[in-house]
């Protein structure tokens, strides 16, 4: 019996992905592309799957009875910003199935390497983020905002929980729209469309511009070597860094420059082009925890 060609649509997560693999099998429906919950449009004909959980299950276990290995690098790459990741992940899947998991000690696999390629550009971004995240405190909370590539708070959910045991915090991932909690040695990852924080207080902002001037304090300006620098902190991370925050960024929260444009004047906590973000209504270590 031939396949056919159809395009599928799933509600973009994991499991929905393994339930995909599932109806391809069943229906004998070979995917030409994968669409998430936005709007699809194709000439083809398009499948709607639903995630059932019991499915994904089937799936993950059919895969781990083949390769534990391959089920885990399964796992990684799709949280990865790969490009068109889930027929890259498909055709390995389908691979897996045919060959076995010999091809896995051949990198130069064409199915195999591009999902090799996506971990280790991950793999950078979680190494840089480790270092670079810079938290501020909310009433007692500890608050951070990153913006990555990969969706990689899965992934830094277990290093800062360990590293933060006994404090409360959150970590904001503005690209994807999601919020790691942590209180009381427990964690969650939730969906979020937007955040609005509260203004710093004086104590805060005192330790801001401490920290701003610690940085320029150790810089030797007659080594100042700008494409070094870029190469071990590049630039795209610096948003969300204290220290590379402008100074009307500060003003702006103590009052002392008045906003520039509309949108800095209805939320003068942002500088101007960043979206605001927003917290609960409730503020403090109870916020946090409330919400575990």
């Amino acid at each position: 019996m031939a396949w056919t060609e159809i395009v599928f649509q799933y509600d973009g997560s994991f499991d929905g992905f393994l339930c995909c693999i599932y109806e391809s099998y069943l229906n004998k429906e070979f995917p030409i592309a994968f669409y998430g919950d936005e709007e699809c449009f194709s000439l083809y004909a398009v499948r709607l799957v639903i995630t059932e959980h019991e499915h994904a299950r089937r799936v993950l276990r059919s895969i781990v009875k083949r390769s534990a290995r391959a089920a885990e690098l399964l796992q990684k790459v799709f949280l990865t910003c790969m490009e068109d990741k889930e027929l890259h992940l498909y055709a390995f899947v389908r691979k897996l199935y045919a060959e076995g998991s010999r091809f896995l000690k051949n990198q130069s696999d064409p199915i195999y390497h591009p999902l090799v390629k996506a971990i280790r550009h991950m793999n950078g971004e979680l190494e840089k983020l480790r270092g670079f995240v810079r938290f501020s405190d909310y009433n007692g909370v500890l608050g951070g905002e990153i913006e990555p590539k990969n969706r990689v708070l899965p992934l830094l959910r277990g290093h800062f929980c360990s590293r933060y045991a006994n404090e409360s915090f959150f970590i904001y991932d503005r690209t994807h729209r999601e919020l790691l909690l942590y209180a009381k040695g427990r964690s969650r990852i939730l969906p979020v469309d937007a955040l609005h924080l509260t203004l710093p207080g004086e104590e805060e902002m005192q330790y801001r511009r401490l920290w701003k001037c610690f940085y320029e304090t150790i810089a030797i300006r007659d080594r100042t070597n700008p494409r070094c620098q870029n190469t071990h902190m590049p630039k795209r991370y610096r948003n969300t860094m204290t220290e590379f925050l402008p100074l009307d960024y500060e003003a702006q929260y103590q009052g002392a420059i008045p906003p520039k444009t509309p949108a800095a004047s209805a939320n003068p906590a942002v500088p101007t082009g960043k979206s605001a973000l927003e917290i609960p209504p409730q503020s403090g270590r109870s916020a946090v925890a409330s919400a575990l």
